[in-house]
């Protein structure tokens, strides 16, 4: 039998990027542009990818890292100011197995020529799962690769 728990965890991101909120803010909006840098960790077999962005709308990203374990992201937009904030919640599975629910927020505002981009996630871990900060460190690695596609 499965024993069932919750742990609550929070973290907060912050960049300046050198790219106008509303380049930024493309980066999420755009399927093309957000595929330069949204993606599985490593060396990565994408499986299936679905891209709605709006409001209600919903995203979802599945594949399996190199290591074998399929992991599976499935994402609804509640909130979107162009050029200024997105608001979504979404589910984490690991192998089938449902890891966690988040909300997340980002806000952009201006920053002299670029952007002052902040990225706050609060996460319920489920079921003994443990997450041992690997969300915050992935999310970090993510936003690593937006930067970068941003200066392409």
């Amino acid at each position: 039998m499965t024993s069932r728990s919750i742990v609550h965890a929070s973290f907060t991101i912050t960049r300046v990027y050198d790219a106008t909120p509303a380049r930024v803010f493309q980066a999420f909006a755009d399927e093309k542009s957000k595929q330069k840098w949204f993606g599985g960790p490593g060396n990565w077999t994408l499986f299936k990818r679905a891209f709605d962005f709006r409001e209600g709308g919903h995203e979802h990203l599945s594949g399996r890292h190199e290591g074998g374990t399929v992991h599976a992201f499935d994402c609804i937009y509640h909130d979107i100011v162009p050029n200024e904030r997105i608001v979504y919640s979404y589910v984490m599975h690991l192998d089938g197995r449902k890891i966690s629910v988040s909300q997340a927020a980002i806000e952009m505002r201006p920053e002299g020529k670029g952007t002052k981009f902040v990225l706050t996630e609060y996460g319920d871990y489920l079921d003994g799962y443990d997450d041992a900060g690997s969300r915050e460190h992935g999310t970090n690695l993510l936003m690593d690769r937006l930067g970068e596609s941003l200066a392409e």
